[in-house]
């Protein structure tokens, strides 16, 4: 598969001094989705990776970015595989039901999640161990659906990553990117391809989960430890937007908003 550069490093960062064989050099479906996706994603955006060097390049780990548009989970795939690495996301079961397309999304270890995300004692959790015995990573977006903050801010987090960073013993890496609502906007459907975006990408270090670790897995530690991760996530957006979250994180409940669709509705 030819691989393609057009990665920025910003300053600050820094590549490692020891290559390893990149997952992506291996023949796998994701060929087949990388042939499909990166061409007109790279026609659409460039992308600006902050701290590139933080991001694992083996072993397994859960990866939580902020979500704000539909097309954040093809932004962050582009860029875990710009960096050398397979994502597998719980993704919309809806999704896999496309035709062909959802047989490739299977076959690439994509993990079907039923409507509101939760992954509590369900397939998911089991999917997510498989891919940790093997070393891979998982793409967990702790909001669960699109952030109903009116300004695009991280709104509160599910459990969802936290506990299968926990339950696997697995480090949780935060992200944050922004610049893909101007390529597609929340709850729209179309891409704008022209003119060409800029996306910025921000790795975190990995979250020290080690507080949690040993607690039994009850509502109260998990939703503890994924106000750790939703701070950490939030930080890394207030860096590239240059400006402050609000005080108090956004809540759907405490505006009388659903967990799942359009939040106008």
């Amino acid at each position: 598969m030819p691989e393609n550069n057009d990665v920025p490093i910003a300053s600050g960062s820094s590549v490692p001094p020891s290559r390893i064989r990149s997952e992506k050099s291996r023949p796998s479906a994701f060929w087949i989705l990388a042939g499909l996706i990166l061409p007109v994603m790279n026609l659409a955006a460039r992308y600006e990776i902050i701290d590139a060097h933080k991001f694992p390049r083996s072993g397994a780990f859960v990866l939580s970015p902020n979500h704000y548009s539909e097309i954040d989970p093809v932004v962050m795939g582009v860029v875990a595989w710009k960096l050398g690495r397979l994502p597998r996301f719980l993704a919309k079961a809806s999704v896999f039901e496309i035709p062909v397309f959802g047989a490739v999304l299977r076959r690439s270890g994509q993990i079907p999640v039923q409507r509101g995300g939760s992954v509590r004692g369900s397939e998911p959790v089991k999917a997510a161990q498989r891919l940790a015995e093997k070393g891979q990573i998982v793409v967990v977006y702790p909001e669960g659906s699109l952030t109903r903050d009116p300004d695009l801010w991280p709104m509160r987090g599910k459990t969802g990553a936290v506990r299968i960073a926990l339950e696997q013993g697995i480090p949780i890496v935060p992200a944050a990117h922004w610049g893909a609502q101007h390529l597609m906007e929340r709850y729209s459907k179309k891409i704008s391809l022209f003119p060409r975006k800029t996306i910025t990408v921000k790795i975190g270090d990995p979250i020290d989960l080690s507080q949690f670790r040993g607690r039994s897995l009850d509502t109260a530690t998990l939703n503890e430890a994924t106000a750790v991760v939703m701070l950490a996530i939030t930080a890394l957006l207030e860096d590239l937007r240059g400006e402050k979250a609000p005080a108090k994180r956004w809540n759907p409940a405490d505006h009388n908003q659903r967990e799942t669709g359009r939040f106008e509705a």
